[in-house]
């Protein structure tokens, strides 16, 4: 009965491609791996700062039931408004994860004669909500926007409803969408835009509202998704757009209606920091330099705090891995089927606050690694 799996984890194994649940940062570790961008997950002072302002026994630590029988807290309303107004949309809907939006908005807006054309690099989460979709789904290639129009002039006619899909910052590699060049498509093609902002939320941005907003286009995007787990530091996800589609997916998108509503505390430190993001340019700032300083010194090319260094083989990704944590840097291997076959890479998540002369033994090491290979 079991033969077909343990053989599937032995050939993973000689892949170098087992995974397996790590155990937490060892402490004095630099963590490269996470999603902190901001610093704000290991910011006690923020922390103190939420304690004091809130009445923690007011504040129920599970919502047990989903939001359409008993689980919409008054927090649900207190953050959507404080994101509706950021944004200056007319509606904030509030999702359990990022995972949980992108499985539930798209599945339930495209219908059987639509399509979604969709950039060939989007997250996973992305992936499995078009594949649970009626609609018909097309990839271009990524950030390839005269592929994406040659799709469009060939099909839009074919369909009712037509989705483009990008993530703003992509999340393996680090680069930007040319979110210009998408609205401009959408409007000569008569499309809807979905962006996810997962990764530029808090990062990007005069109040940290990510691309869109740095871009000047917030009201182009028809649906704007950003993750709280990210930069925020809690957990949960949201999308802006028109009111319609908010009452539309509260009674047709099956993530939201048949989940558990997040807790009430959860939600009420969700939206402390959320108003707190336009007040964090300075760390935004160190966060881009170092971003630049980081890039420059390994010789690849960054547009953003995720900076990748592609080493090919799944081997060699795990070996250099395994020495950069020696010498006390925690980066963890990413792999197929996260990225294509033959990109395994180390990927280096920076964060506010930390310091480029921490990185010198890393960066030694893997100009050591360029020079061997060069």
């Amino acid at each position: 009965m079991k033969t077909r799996f343990n053989q599937r984890l032995i050939e993973l194994e000689q892949q170098s491609n087992l995974r397996s649940l790590p155990e937490v940062v060892p402490k004095g570790m630099i963590n490269l791996s996470s999603n902190d961008y901001l610093g704000i997950g290991s910011d006690q002072n923020l922390k103190a700062e939420f304690l004091s302002s809130h009445d923690l026994l007011e504040l129920d630590f599970s919502a047990v039931s989903s939001r359409l029988l008993t689980g919409n807290s008054d927090q649900y309303r207190k953050l959507e408004n404080t994101i509706q107004q950021a944004y200056q949309r007319e509606a904030c809907l509030v999702f359990n994860s990022g995972y949980h939006a992108n499985i539930g908005i798209l599945p339930a807006l495209a219908g059987k004669h639509d399509l979604i054309l969709a950039d060939k690099m989007v997250h996973a989460s992305i992936i499995d909500g078009m594949k649970l979709c009626p609609a018909e789904v097309r990839r271009f290639s990524h950030l390839n926007y005269n592929h994406l129009e040659s799709l469009l002039i060939k099909y839009r006619s074919e369909y009712e409803q037509v989705f483009i899909v990008t993530e703003g910052v992509f999340s393996m590699d680090g680069d930007l969408a040319n979110l210009h060049e998408l609205v401009r498509l959408k409007k000569q093609f008569d499309t809807f835009l979905y962006v996810d902002e997962a990764h530029a939320l808090g990062v990007f941005g005069e109040k940290g509202l990510g691309l869109a907003e740095q871009s000047g286009l917030i009201d182009e995007v028809d649906f704007l998704v950003g993750t709280f787990g990210k930069a925020i530091a809690s957990i949960g996800a949201f999308v802006v757009c028109d009111g319609v589609f908010k009452n539309y997916l509260v009674n047709t998108s099956r993530s939201l209606i048949f989940t558990t509503a997040l807790p009430p505390v959860n939600l009420a430190w969700t939206n402390f920091i959320f108003q707190k993001l336009p007040d964090m340019n300075e760390r935004r700032a160190q966060l881009s330099l170092l971003s630049k300083e980081v890039s420059y010194a390994l010789g690849v090319e960054a547009n953003s705090h995720i900076v990748p260094l592609i080493l090919g083989e799944n081997e060699w990704a795990v070996r250099y891995a395994m020495t950069l944590r020696e010498l006390g840097y925690y980066v963890l291997p990413i792999r197929q089927p996260t990225v294509p076959v033959g990109t395994a890479r180390l990927r280096f998540s920076l964060y506010a606050g930390l310091e480029f002369e921490c990185l010198d033994k890393l960066i030694n090491t893997l100009m050591r690694y360029e020079e061997k290979v060069g």
